[in-house]
């Protein structure tokens, strides 16, 4: 995919702009893994997040189904 001519000039001046820098650094600054506590893989914490956001965007579970082809191949 080519960007227009307008898009690539914009992302140019984006890449210039000072104050995005900042903004950037300070999100890198603060971020935080919110499933890693103490340096190990909170799993129960991971399970409570996807399960309330199944819940928020109203996901309905669909039933098992297995698969069926005999030769898949790469």
């Amino acid at each position: 995919m080519t960007l227009s001519e307008n898009a690539e000039k914009e992302l140019i001046e984006l890449g210039k702009s000072e104050e995005l820098r900042k903004d950037m650094e300070m999100l890198r600054s603060h971020w935080q893994t919110p499933f890693i506590k103490d340096g190990i893989v909170d799993i129960d914490a991971y399970i409570e997040f996807v399960q309330q956001f199944n819940e928020f965007i109203n996901h309905e579970p669909r039933p098992f189904v297995p698969i069926l082809d005999k030769d898949m191949r790469l």
